[in-house]
């Protein structure tokens, strides 16, 4: 195999708070090769997306390349002029960013915004734009390529929309596809499609692969060659058998430690877990909630098909840790959204120590608002960007407390220190922090107001394992001592494992599945629970083509997730292994009762669900 890219001694350096330029990329050289998949691991900070960047000849604001050359063929793109980067930029080198839904434009149909770099760069008539888009659709299995490409990015699931960014950067054919970590934040069946499809791309066309990420279980099912960054500089280097056999490095050794495998966790869960009690009085009551998106209009109702959750029912005790899985699209954050009081419900109740609290969260009293606080996915749009971190944590000390002077500041310090940041943090910016050090900001915002409950919705999906392990562990810690409830909304099940007391599935708006960790892990579960825990990726090449070859995961992915529900079957049924045509879809499916704590709606008596699950893990 020839090579198509090679990059030499790249050194590349950026300013400071002091406005000082320092090395951030330090001499770092590898090529890659047709139908090969090089990827960059490390932890935030660690330099992998700014020689990603560097692959397209382009450097961020703020940051230089002082040294080095990326030759693609015998063309040096470091040498060239912004004119001349521009027309091989998407025609011969394509970058995939992290998060569709950022980089797409939300006034365009998909369909237009793939066939914008062929128009951009001329490649072909404007006849044959269609034929190209629908044949990049099909190339991506994505299904009704005709009625999608017509759709909104906000109007297809969050896979489809990852699945056309990888079409608009594969348009015009390119030899190097860079992709920066394309399925963070992806759930993990919509993972196991995108996965699939950046595989097929770059052995079916020959092309060359660059992949960025910090998760290690993806990475091994798509890479051949792995370079291991730490602060900037290549530590390891190996193919990807090599690293997984026998890591060399210490660093590289903390970064496989620090991956959740669920099959351990579930061994743990099996042998310890705390005791669910029933009889306790909850502090937070969910009852009959139904929410939509869709504006309601005089005498003319929503219809159920546009409902985002179906009559859901929750309780959350005192100190306990209730998990919140599933799929995107099913729910999970709009349920927290209404218990917050930022999405008004169409109909159903939330109480707080047995009250109703109003549906709007500027009708609640202050002390309420107090009692309940929320900790966003993503902390770079919840800190206001112009405030230090001193008045992002003081703000609730002062409107709940009504600290001020030094009093506010002994806390502000001690409630950093809960969150193992310095005081010297106090005077810093957002900007000027990393992202699991504004996730600790996010986390003593949260605890500055001293509640009962912390609604988590996806507090650790944009972050690298090992940040990502450290701010779970002080989750936990702070947790204990405070003996704060936590809503713990994840797609990542090994995580929630983790820290959970009790876990909630739930899928197209509908609660599927609720029990004591360990029971919800262990069979019987609800059918798509299976489908859940049998698609996390597992640390071993190969795992991939396996998973796929799978009946329950092959039927799902083929099928879809539905963009509605009747309400008048199981919402499941069409993706469902052991669906009984002419009663899974023609009507609601039971309550099965598995002990005191658990609980499956499924039509399928629980022993005959538990033989037909087990039969489909062997």
């Amino acid at each position: 195999m020839d090579d198509v890219l090679k990059v030499e001694n790249l050194v590349v350096e950026a300013k400071n708070i002091y406005n000082d330029w320092i090395t951030i990329v330090n001499d770092i050289s590898f090529e890659v090769k047709k139908g090969e998949t090089i990827a960059l691991i490390g932890e935030s900070g660690a330099g992998k997306t700014t020689v990603a960047l560097a692959v397209l000849g382009y450097a961020r604001p703020g940051t230089r390349v002082i040294h080095g050359h990326v030759w693609l063929g015998d063309i040096d793109l470091l040498s060239l002029k912004r004119e001349e980067l521009r027309n091989i930029r998407g025609v011969r080198v394509a970058y995939v960013a992290q998060s569709a839904s950022a980089a797409m434009n939300p006034a365009m149909t998909l369909g237009n915004q793939v066939a914008e770099s062929l128009l951009v760069h001329d490649v072909m008539e404007s006849e044959a734009f269609e034929n190209r888009v629908i044949e990049l659709c099909e190339l991506l299995d994505l299904p009704n390529p005709m009625e999608l490409a017509k759709r909104y990015p906000h109007q297809v699931s969050g896979g489809q929309r990852q699945r056309f960014m990888i079409a608009m950067a594969l348009a015009c054919s390119p030899e190097v596809l860079v992709l920066d970590e394309p399925t963070t934040g992806l759930d993990v069946t919509t993972q196991i499609e995108v996965l699939k499809a950046v595989k097929d791309i770059i052995l079916g066309k020959d092309s060359a692969g660059i992949y960025v990420s910090h998760d290690l279980s993806v990475v091994t099912q798509v890479a051949d060659r792995i370079i291991v960054m730490y602060n900037g500089e290549p530590v390891e280097e190996a193919t990807t058998a090599e690293i997984l056999k026998s890591p060399k490095k210490p660093y590289t050794k903390s970064l496989f430690s620090a991956v959740r495998q669920l099959s351990i966790l579930t061994e743990e869960l099996n042998r310890k877990g705390k005791v669910y009690l029933s009889d306790k009085e909850p502090v937070l009551k969910v009852q009959n909630i139904r929410a939509s998106y869709e504006e309601s209009k005089r005498f003319k109702p929503i219809p159920i098909e546009k409902y985002v959750l179906h009559d859901n029912n929750l309780k959350i005790y005192r100190g306990e840790v209730v998990g919140l899985v599933g799929e995107s699209g099913c729910g999970k954050s709009t349920l927290a959204r209404v218990i917050a009081g930022l999405h008004k419900p169409i109909s159903g109740n939330v109480a707080y120590n047995g009250k109703a609290l109003k549906p709007d969260v500027s009708s609640r009293k202050i002390g309420q608002l107090r009692m309940m606080q929320i900790v966003f996915q993503s902390p770079d749009t919840a800190l206001n960007p112009a405030k230090r971190v001193k008045d992002e944590i003081g703000r609730p000390l002062e409107l709940y407390f009504g600290l001020k002077g030094g009093a506010k500041r002994d806390r502000i310090e001690e409630l950093l220190s809960m969150v193992k940041l310095k005081p010297e943090y106090m005077l810093k910016y957002p900007t000027e922090l990393s992202g699991g050090e504004k996730q600790r900001v996010s986390l003593a915002r949260a605890f500055a107001a001293e509640p009962e409950i912390i609604l988590c919705d996806e507090v650790l999906s944009a972050l690298d394992t090992i940040v990502g392990s450290a701010i779970l562990d002080l989750m936990k810690d702070l947790q204990e001592k405070s003996n704060v409830a936590y809503l713990f909304i994840s797609h990542d099940l090994a995580t929630v494992a983790t820290i959970s007391d009790r876990v909630v599935v739930i899928y197209a708006g509908n609660i599927v599945e609720v029990g004591i960790t360990k029971e919800v892990f262990l069979p019987p579960y609800h059918p798509y629970t299976l489908l859940l825990m049998s698609s996390i990726p597992r640390l071993r090449s190969g795992w991939l083509e396996e998973a796929l070859a799978s009946e329950i995961i092959s039927q799902a992915i083929d099928i879809g997730v539905p963009f509605s529900w009747s309400g008048i079957t199981c919402s499941f049924w069409a993706r469902c292994p052991v669906r009984m045509e002419g009663v899974c879809d023609n009507k609601l499916p039971t309550v099965r009762k598995v002990t005191e704590s658990h609980v499956i709606c499924c039509h399928r008596e629980v022993d005959e669900l538990f033989q037909n699950i087990v039969s489909y893990q062997k």
